[in-house]
């Protein structure tokens, strides 16, 4: 515990299934109130496999609130998330039984979540995900309440009232990746929430307020009032910094400095390109100037987003549009080709693009997730003869990682206010993916939940 005076308040939260009015759902794209029951029949089956909580009893630590709040210890009975039904069909926003934190788990008050092409790319049925779950997997708030029989250690490290950022990776710290550092690779993570869409216990942490029903969570479900995050994946924010821009440390910046810093390991005076520079890519400019990059290249094919990257750190800028980018990258080298190519977009074009602007012995990063079945190709007779280095990058290792972001980012070696430029309210959501899958965000979006 923090200390032994430290006021502990105990609460004992009753699940209520029943005896409660019906909830609305407010359509994102266009503000148009949808009927619960319109919004009941997207269900999928898959629900009949999870399993409804139980009405029970459980000691958890939790904050006080105000006292014309809801539910138990003062936390409000009821939430709202922004739910995704099926490929192409608009959010919702739901309400929601307060999520219930688990050991080793801590519930936070959202406060603001980053807008991701892995929330698009989910939201197009690009990449299969169970379904209906709550989007949303880079988030900033704070700790309003510890899972019961949480380690002690955890209650001290994060205690109530904490301002946190949570990464989208979400290491158990228990697996045989984790044990060894490698947080990026946790089994749990991969088997349970990116397959299954729950927390490692298998079961989710959300269900409706209309019917009990469960609901998915893509990492934490940050899209939310409230979420539940593995305390693994959650670190300390300085107040120095703003709850608004820092949500992009738990996913641009967080996947940016995993590429860089370990699938990379940039060193001063590297010749870094990279190809594609959204909120991800421009994540990796800054991350490449403060590791002390040379030649830093950026390509993209507008040039609102090319003139912004150099502001990130791009020493040099290629319209892929309007010239071969490999072409210009090897003249820009003197016919060398980069020590360290990112690909940041997930197309078999711009992999092609980038592990042939690698230099003999150089290494291509791939870090931009594809539709599923996408094929990357390569020559094996180049890869083999001039030793090419083709390196994946999911993220960084949330553990290790986040508190090394905080501090580089209130340092100001990395500027999130040049990073963040836009920001939507909550009931915007839908308009944020429409405006993201339109090509009208440079740089990064967050979504403001108060």
């Amino acid at each position: 515990m923090a200390s032994s005076s430290s006021a502990i308040l105990v609460r004992r939260t009753i699940t209520h299934l029943k005896n409660h009015p019906p909830s609305l759902s407010w359509c994102l794209s266009n503000h148009l109130l949808l009927s619960r029951n319109n919004s009941q029949s997207h269900n999928n089956n898959n629900n009949n496999n999870m399993a409804v909580p139980p009405q029970q009893q459980a000691a958890s630590f939790s904050t006080q609130q105000p006292s014309n709040a809801g539910g138990g210890g003062g936390l409000p009975s009821f939430m709202r998330g922004a739910v995704y039904w099926e490929p192409n069909k608009p959010l919702t926003i739901e309400e929601f039984h307060m999520p219930k934190p688990k050991a080793g788990e801590v519930l936070i008050k959202t406060k603001a979540c980053g807008v991701c092409h892995s929330d698009l790319h989910v939201l197009k049925g690009e990449i299969p995900f169970s379904s209906p779950c709550v989007i949303g997997h880079e988030i900033t708030g704070e700790v309003v309440e510890h899972g019961p029989l949480s380690d002690p250690k955890i209650v001290e490290r994060l205690p109530l009232g904490s301002r946190v950022v949570g990464a989208f990776i979400m290491p158990c710290g228990n697996c045989s990746y984790c044990s060894k550092g490698h947080d990026d690779l946790c089994e749990a993570f991969f088997a349970y929430n990116r397959a299954k869409g729950t927390l490692y216990d298998g079961e989710t942490r959300l269900f409706l307020r209309s019917n009990g029903k469960p609901v998915f969570m893509y990492s934490m479900g940050g899209l939310a009032e409230y979420c539940v995050v593995p305390a693994n994946g959650v670190s300390i924010l300085p107040k120095s910094l703003p709850y608004n821009e820092s949500a992009i440390l738990g996913c641009a910046v967080f996947t940016a400095y995993g590429a860089m810093a370990h699938a990379a390991q940039v060193r001063p005076g590297d010749s870094v390109a990279v190809i594609g520079t959204g909120g991800v890519g421009s994540s990796c400019l800054q991350i490449a100037r403060a590791f002390g990059a040379s030649d830093i290249i950026a390509v993209d094919i507008q040039d609102e987003k090319l003139e912004k990257a150099k502001i990130f750190g791009a020493t040099h800028t290629i319209n892929s549009a309007k010239e071969d980018p490999v072409a210009k990258i090897i003249e820009i080298t003197g016919g060398k080709g980069v020590d360290i190519a990112v690909e940041a977009l997930g197309r078999p074009q711009t992999f092609s693009q980038c592990t042939h602007s690698v230099k003999d012995g150089g290494k291509a990063v791939m870090i931009g997730l594809a539709q599923a079945g996408a094929v990357g190709e390569m020559d094996i007779n180049r890869l083999v003869r001039r030793k090419i280095q083709i390196i994946g990058s999911y993220g960084g290792r949330a553990r290790q990682d986040l508190p090394k972001l905080t501090r580089l980012a209130e340092s100001g070696i990395f500027n999130l206010s040049h990073a963040v430029s836009r920001t939507y309210k909550f009931e915007e959501a839908g308009k944020a993916f429409q405006d993201l899958n339109e090509g009208k965000i440079v740089g990064r979006a967050v979504i403001e939940i108060v």
